[in-house]
């Protein structure tokens, strides 16, 4: 069963006609993001790839620096738990939040620039290219291609990340 999809009966009119069909609705549910046994964010998504949705959120919120600090990701229904390894430290104070967390880069959400520096947010060097431009112009396509639900439903909360794979 395909979560991600909803089948909804419509009426479409024109002019004075009407005809009923069934169309394609991208689901969106929340996501509770747990380390251990403590939340730490409630995000809302379309299902599906939760588990690099949550270590994607991890490492953009600087709470982990790589994968090789996870031991473990244990997801379920609209919840993943990602366990780190035991000499991983968290600051859970900094992560205490009074407001809704979204699906984003780790950008939106902050209360300044300067909370991104503290964060670590590297600034990339201008003085050398690290994407090829063959790459960055072939994207949005490969984007499209690795997004089938998109293509189905006209609207979708996705990533880039998975394009990455593909190129």
């Amino acid at each position: 069963m395909n979560r991600s999809i909803l089948t909804a009966p419509i009426q479409k009119f024109e002019g004075d006609s009407s005809v009923s069909f069934q169309d394609l609705l991208a689901v969106e549910e929340p996501l509770e993001i747990r380390l251990g046994d403590k939340t730490i964010s409630l995000t809302m998504r379309t299902p599906g790839h939760d588990s690099e949705l949550a270590v994607g959120f991890l490492f953009t919120e600087g709470i982990i620096q790589g994968p090789h600090q996870i031991r473990d990701i244990q997801p379920s229904k609209n919840s993943i738990t990602v366990l780190l390894n035991p000499d991983v430290e968290i600051d859970f104070e900094r992560l205490q939040r009074n407001f809704y967390t979204t699906s984003s880069c780790g950008v939106c959400g902050k209360a300044s620039i300067e909370a991104l520096r503290i964060q670590g947010c590297p600034v990339l060097p201008r003085s050398s290219v690290a994407v090829d431009a063959a790459i960055i112009h072939r994207l949005p396509q490969t984007q499209r291609d690795e997004q089938a639900l998109f293509e189905r439903t006209g609207g979708l909360h996705a990533a880039a990340c998975s394009i990455f794979r593909a190129i």
